[in-house]
C-alpha cells in the first residue's frame, strides 16, 4: 500500500507541478499540501484522471492553527472507488483570503463549505450560497475557533411569560473555577495502600 501510494504522490507531483507542495504519507493515507488558488485545479485532476479516478468527496473541514500567521487549513479528503484508495489535500489560508469553491468539481461540497465557514470562519469564493448552516440567525462569531470563548456570547432561551425566543448575554452565577481531581491516568503523589507490595524500580 505504501509504494502505491508514494507512486501516485510522484504522479501527482509531476502532473500538478507548482499546484502540489508536498506529498506524504499519514495514518495510511497520502496527504498532500496544495496551493490555495490551484484547490479546482488539482481536484479536477483527481477526479478525471485515469489513474486516479477520485469521484467521492468525503469531507471538507477547517482546522484552527491561531499561533500560524495563515491560521486555517482546510482539509478535503476524497475517495477512488476504482483504486480502493483515499486522499487528504490540505490548504491554507487566513481569515480574509478566500479558498475558491469546489462546488462545481463536487457538488456534494456545498453543504461541507457552508458548515466549514460556519464554524472556522473560512471564506470560499465562488460558492453560490455561503451562510451559515448549524448556527442561528445573528450569531457572533465561529464557535470552532480556538479563541472562541467556551460559554459563548449569547444565550438562547424560551420565556415561557413573554412566549418567544429571547437571546441575552451569558450571565454566569458563579465564577469559573477549576477543580483539581486527581486524574486515574496520572496517579496519586502518595503511597497508596499496597504500594508496599510493588518491587521499586
Amino acid at each position: 500500500m505504501t509504494d502505491e501510494l508514494k507512486a501516485l504522490g510522484d504522479h501527482l507531483s509531476a502532473a500538478l507541478a507548482g499546484a502540489v507542495r508536498t506529498a506524504t504519507i499519514a495514518y495510511g493515507e497520502l496527504t498532500v499540501t496544495v496551493e490555495a488558488a490551484r484547490i479546482v485545479e488539482v481536484v479536477t485532476f483527481l477526479r478525471d484522471d485515469p489513474q486516479c479516478r477520485f469521484i467521492s468527496i468525503i469531507d471538507v473541514c477547517g482546522v484552527d492553527y491561531p499561533a500560524r500567521e495563515k491560521r486555517f487549513d482546510v482539509v478535503y479528503h476524497l475517495l477512488s472507488p476504482t483504486r480502493n484508495l483515499r486522499i487528504r489535500l490540505k490548504v491554507e489560508t487566513d481569515e480574509t483570503t478566500p479558498v475558491p469553491s469546489i462546488t462545481g468539481v463536487f457538488p456534494g461540497a456545498d453543504w461541507f463549505e457552508r458548515e466549514a465557514y460556519d464554524l472556522v470562519g473560512i471564506l470560499f469564493s465562488g460558492h453560490h450560497d455561503l451562510r451559515r448552516i448549524l448556527t442561528d440567525y445573528g450569531f457572533e462569531g465561529h464557535p470552532l475557533r480556538k479563541d472562541f470563548p467556551m460559554t459563548g456570547y449569547v444565550e438562547v432561551r424560551y420565556d415561557d411569560q413573554e412566549k418567544r425566543v429571547r437571546y441575552e448575554p451569558v450571565k454566569l452565577p458563579q465564577e469559573y473555577r477549576q477543580f483539581d481531581f486527581l486524574s486515574p491516568w496520572e496517579g496519586v503523589d502518595y503511597p497508596l495502600p499496597g504500594d508496599e507490595k510493588a518491587k521499586a524500580r
